[in-house]
């Protein structure tokens, strides 16, 4: 493909699919942050293989890519558990998916907000500053009065919390 082709081609499907990607990514993985990294890394390795592409079937090659990208990153062992970093959580994204992958998007995001309340008090408080209202570290710090280190001992906490209540099991009954 020429290379205007092969741009246009990556945007429309970027345009189609990116939150049906990162919902998927979201549900195999458990952790927003890595849910777009991998994502990104979706179209990347898209882009990389578009001539693989078959026109029939491009929902279900990118949905497999990604797929394939979560199962790399939960098997990977050089993966370190961190921080989330200190970057906003996008606004309302608009949807451009169908009602089932809107459906799944909301499903997906309502189990991240349920296991968040389900915290311990003072780990809930931060996971949902942080994870889904956006809020940085040094931000919390401020409304809440609790000192920087022990807001971010607190996200790392309930990041790591998070992860262990939203494995990929949990998304697939």
């Amino acid at each position: 493909m020429g290379n205007t082709v092969s741009n246009e081609k990556l945007i429309q499907l970027m345009t189609s699919y990116e939150n049906l990607v990162f919902s998927i990514c979201l549900k195999m993985t458990g952790d927003y942050f890595a849910a777009q990294d991998i994502t990104q890394e979706t179209f990347i390795s898209a882009y990389s293989h578009l001539d693989e592409l078959s026109p029939s079937s491009e929902k279900a090659w990118v949905c497999r890519i990604a797929s394939n990208k979560c199962i790399d990153y939960l098997k990977s062992s050089a993966r370190k558990a961190h921080p989330t970093p200190e970057e906003e959580m996008p606004e309302n994204v608009t949807s451009r998916d169908g009602p089932l992958e809107t459906f799944v998007a909301k499903d997906v995001m309502q189990q991240f907000t349920d296991n968040c309340n389900a915290l311990p008090d003072s780990y809930s408080e931060a996971a949902r500053m942080h994870f889904i209202e956006g809020l940085t570290a040094k931000e919390i710090s401020l409304k809440t009065g609790v000192p920087l280190k022990n807001v971010q001992t607190r996200i790392y906490r309930a990041w790591e919390m998070l992860k262990t209540k939203m494995r990929k099991e949990d998304f697939l009954s």
